[in-house]
């Protein structure tokens, strides 16, 4: 298969492209994404390629441009949201969660709502606490919802593609400091499943799960294990909701020991839930509890050095690896 060499915001920007070719019905709307090309040079040259009718520009107005693309797929059209960060999908948090992600219940299954929410979550470099949140567990709370979090331009591309022709509301998270990321993916049409989690390396002695950025930081503890004789399976959950507990469970029975690590916080977080779930589906064959490795329980500081010392790191995984395995 032919294959290119592509950026994380590239495998995006051609997953919407692709999209808007194949269905007239899809739009993409947010602060900047026409005029300026996309905060993040997503939407670069979409405007003079689709006009302005299908790459639409809006005031600093998160929860009307929301509301009327709520609208806009109750009445048969496909639109795609850019938050230029999830931060500021708080103030559009009335119509997400009021209207997007129960319309369908509250209308007797009369109105679907295809509509996907994308944008960067999580932190970035020193945007400090009111642009760092991790918004997974909050909106993971609520039914109606699809969460999906790429962690490369493989899955990126394939996952958008998937969630865009989903008939529900799809919050699709990505991360600023992964833009720049590149990876090989085909140039052919390919699409990844909602719903199934990737394993990315194969182990026996211990399972480690996560999703988004902190896979970068996995893949790093996966090789420092290997160099101590610890063999790690590492599982990118892909989905967050639905989660694919069945992928983690086949490889909790093989290695018997489980590590969760998450960019956010530890209180309610889908380590929360992925442990818990865990426990009701194969807790008899845990050698040890399950181990979870967050952001500390703390607001985003702003400074370079405590930003760093708050966030999930390799040390604090391998030290996690170590105590399941003691």
């Amino acid at each position: 298969m032919p294959m290119q060499l592509v950026e994380m915001r590239e495998a995006i920007r051609q997953a919407i492209d692709e999209e808007m070719t194949r269905d007239e019905t899809v739009f993409i709307m947010g602060e900047e994404v026409a005029e300026y090309n996309g905060a993040y040079k997503i939407t670069k040259g979409m405007l003079d390629k689709w006009g302005p009718e299908r790459v639409i520009d809006t005031p600093i107005a998160e929860l009307g441009f929301t509301g009327l693309a709520v609208g806009a797929a109750m009445t048969g059209l496909r639109p795609i949201i850019e938050f230029m960060s999830f931060n500021f999908s708080f103030v559009a948090c009335d119509q997400i969660i009021s209207n997007a992600i129960k319309m369908h219940y509250m209308s007797g299954n009369r109105f679907k709502v295809p509509i996907v929410f994308r944008g960067p979550n999580g932190a970035a470099a020193q945007v400090s606490s009111q642009h760092s949140h991790c918004v997974e567990a909050l909106y993971g709370n609520l039914p109606g919802l699809i969460i999906v979090a790429p962690s490369n331009p493989y899955d990126a591309k394939g996952l958008l593609k998937s969630a865009i022709r989903n008939n529900n509301p799809v919050l699709y998270l990505e991360s600023e400091l992964t833009y720049n990321d590149k990876m090989e993916i085909p140039t052919e049409e390919y699409l990844i499943p909602l719903g199934k989690a990737h394993v990315v390396n194969e182990g026996k002695h211990v399972t480690l799960v996560s999703h988004s950025r902190m896979i970068h930081w996995c893949k790093q503890v996966v090789q420092e294990c290997a160099k101590r004789g610890i063999s790690v399976e590492l599982i990118d959950l892909r989905t967050i909701k639905p989660v694919d507990i069945a992928t983690i469970t086949t490889s909790i029975r093989k290695t018997h020991a489980c590590v969760l690590v998450e960019e956010g916080h530890v209180f309610a977080g889908i380590c929360a839930e992925v442990g818990f779930q865990i426990m009701e589906h194969c807790f008899d064959e845990l050698d040890a509890p399950v181990v979870r490795v967050t952001q500390k329980e703390t607001p985003m500081p702003y400074s370079k050095a405590l930003e760093k010392e708050t966030m999930p790191t390799v040390p604090r995984i391998i030290a996690a690896i170590e105590q399941v395995l003691a």
